[in-house]
């Protein structure tokens, strides 16, 4: 299950230059050539990751310096269409379809577990639930559920379809089943220093890929959560409808959490702050999650249509998430970025920080 931790306090920025006024980069600055179908250049550069605001937690800090070098990346999310395309063409079944293995799951679970009951071993993943009066919004329990038969095809249970949602972002997909999907495309996952690169757009120091300003409720600037929560329905909207950031990528925030390439460490910017910059950070060499009893994570990046400023504001552009990741969810879907083709002449050695 993905995780975003509540906040419900309102915050200036001190000490933090106003992002607004440097204009973002080009999207087609230094580019090596034509940008695949769908995909547009982020032309690389050095720029702060992470945020030391009063919204900012802890493993967001400290804010440390990051070298990417330039790369491609979709300008929206993998859409129901893509993800189609690519079951059509491989036969590819994604995890939520399987029939769950009874010793992965007791993998999983603490020594001694006793086994699950075999009538519970079918096919399914997380979805969203409403739920009605006070609720503790510490207990993610009392707003996700295990539904059996849901899928990429069937997001909210068997009883749902993507009639009318080719445009919607996939979700219901493991980090797994986004690897299949970007292998076949010929691409990957973006690492989480990328990701962050990409979605600020060429603003060095922004709380939002939109710039500075907060969410704007009467003119929102993306799709989070609307009302108290989790009060009512919810789900993803169609891809592109609220405004590109400066590198003309859409949706990086909110509608849904995007997966990652990088493992989650609580400590990963700490372990690397030292090197300046650390350049193209590929995450840590395995996973270590204090929240899952030791089952490691992969990190998440952009919130959803389930965050807000009452409870998860992980829309904020510097926000890590975390997924499981053999289990996908209502709102968690994925991009894919390209490298950039080698240039004659280029040196190809260069130095990775973890």
């Amino acid at each position: 299950m993905a995780s975003c931790t509540p906040a419900d306090r309102d915050a200036t920025r001190s000490g933090v230059p106003d992002a607004e006024a440097t204009p973002p980069a080009s999207p087609r600055a230094d580019a090596p050539g034509p940008a695949p179908d769908g995909m547009v250049w982020i032309p690389g550069g050095t720029f702060t990751m992470g945020d030391d605001g009063a919204l900012a937690l802890p493993h967001e800090r400290p804010v440390h310096r990051v070298r990417v070098r330039g790369f491609y990346m979709q300008v929206h999310t993998v859409t129901n269409a893509d993800f189609a395309a690519f079951v059509d063409a491989t036969r590819y079944v994604t995890v939520a379809e399987r029939v769950p293995v009874l010793a992965e799951i007791m993998r999983g679970l603490p020594p001694g577990s006793p086994p699950p009951p075999a009538e519970s071993l079918v096919p399914g993943s997380l979805v969203f639930t409403p739920a009605s009066g006070t609720v503790d919004l510490r207990d993610v329990s009392r707003w996700w559920r295990w539904v059996p038969g849901a899928n990429w095809r069937h997001p909210s249970g068997p009883k749902s379809d993507l009639t009318g949602k080719a445009r919607h972002p996939v979700v219901q997909v493991a980090w797994e089943d986004a690897m299949a999907y970007a292998r076949w495309k010929g691409g990957r996952l973006p690492t989480e220093a990328e990701w962050e690169f990409a979605a600020r757009g060429g603003r060095e120091r922004a709380a939002h890929a939109w710039g500075d300003a907060p969410h704007d409720a009467a003119h929102p600037q993306a799709h989070i959560y609307a009302g108290a929560f989790p009060a009512h329905p919810a789900e993803p909207v169609a891809v592109g409808r609220y405004a590109a950031n400066g590198y003309g990528l859409y949706d990086m925030a909110g509608n849904v959490w995007q997966w990652t390439a990088d493992w989650y460490r609580p400590d990963t910017y700490a372990r690397r702050a030292a090197q300046r910059p650390a350049i193209d950070p590929t995450g840590p060499e395995r996973g270590l999650d204090p929240r899952t009893e030791g089952e490691p994570t992969r990190v998440i990046r952009g919130g959803s249509f389930l965050c807000s400023d009452v409870y998860c504001r992980g829309y904020r552009v510097s926000a890590r998430g975390t997924g499981a990741p053999d289990t996908g969810a209502s709102h968690i879907g994925f991009r894919i970025v390209m490298p950039a083709p080698p240039r004659v002449g280029d040196a190809t050695s260069s130095t990775t920080a973890r």
